[in-house]
């Protein structure tokens, strides 16, 4: 397994300076973001280490002269768009911005784009597969064209007023990822599983892991505190951010070891981001680079990582 973390928590590095953090903090990979540069339209958004607008074998060139420099390898290019927004003038511009990414992939060396299927929650399930259906075998069979495999993250995107109640991602639960699955068969078609959207949701987020072992194509290293006596007293149809609080690995509800002995009996080897969205560590530069360490210090006590030196 290959310790790393999301790039997302430090917007305002460059990537020499990202990276030669990434060192420093003993990270072995960096799921680099690549959102197109400009003004984020939500939380965790619009963050920009890898400008993948108008990439050439060039520009690629100078980067991996950059990233071969740091030690530091790129476990995926992150953009995270809603393609099957209702807004199909966004959903356009998110598609052709993700097809950006994915061509420009192996030019930069990296085999992974991660992202979201995304979901039109103005419209019920019914009608969201057929978009799906539409939208997305395009999207695939370029992946395939590239040699490129996609990772869907699960999480649900229930967290705003305009995400709210539908949500924005329709690849949230093993049920939807099967039938994602059967109508998309490919190869480069999967998962970049976070175990922490599993927690509020009440679900269990280690038999999926044998169930889709063949999917998981990059890992997200996100905690949960479940506040299970504010769920009790507003109930599972009140707002997610009443009764839950993303937290750093070791700082919530998932079972760290549990996990990671299911990830190494299923032969996983790929990479494990910590991916911070903990606010207590959000009120300076600096305290978002301890939470980067520290969730790196915490889950080297269970990844198949080669460590710190001794």
């Amino acid at each position: 397994m290959q310790l790393g973390f999301v790039s997302t928590i430090l917007p305002e590095l460059s990537l020499p300076e990202l990276l030669a953090f990434s060192k420093k903090a003993g990270a072995k990979c960096v799921e680099v973001m690549c959102w197109p540069v400009g003004k984020a339209e939500r939380r965790y958004a619009g963050v920009t280490h890898v400008d993948v607008t108008d990439m050439t074998q060039s520009r690629a060139d100078d980067i991996l002269a950059t990233v071969h420099q740091s030690g530091v390898a790129l476990s995926g290019l992150g953009y995270y768009p809603n393609a099957l927004s209702p807004d199909r003038e966004d959903a356009e511009r998110g598609i052709a911005h993700l097809k950006k990414t994915i061509q420009a992939a192996p030019l930069l060396k990296v085999g992974v784009v991660t992202s979201f299927v995304g979901k039109d929650w103005t419209r019920p399930m019914s009608d969201n597969w057929a978009l799906f259906e539409k939208i997305w075998p395009d999207i695939i069979r370029l992946a395939e064209d590239n040699g490129v495999k996609i990772a869907i993250e699960n999480c649900p995107m229930y967290f705003t007023k305009d995400e709210w109640p539908g949500g924005k991602n329709l690849a949230t639960s093993p049920a939807y990822w099967r039938r994602m699955l059967e109508i998309i068969p490919s190869p480069s078609f999967g998962l970049n599983f976070d175990p922490s959207h599993f927690v509020w949701q009440r679900m269990d987020y280690l038999t999926p892991l044998r169930e889709f072992k063949d999917r998981l194509f990059h890992i997200h290293c996100k905690d949960a505190r479940l506040d299970v006596e504010k769920l009790n007293d507003l109930g599972i149809f009140a707002h997610p951010n009443e009764y839950h609080t993303p937290k750093l690995p070791g700082l919530g509800d998932v079972d760290w070891g549990k996990f990671f002995s299911v990830l190494s009996d299923i032969g996983y080897r790929g990479p494990v981001c910590a991916e911070v969205e903990d606010r207590a560590y959000e009120g300076s530069l600096e305290l978002r680079k301890v939470s980067v360490v520290q969730s790196l210090r915490y889950l080297r006590n269970f990844a198949m990582d080669q460590g710190e030196p001794v």
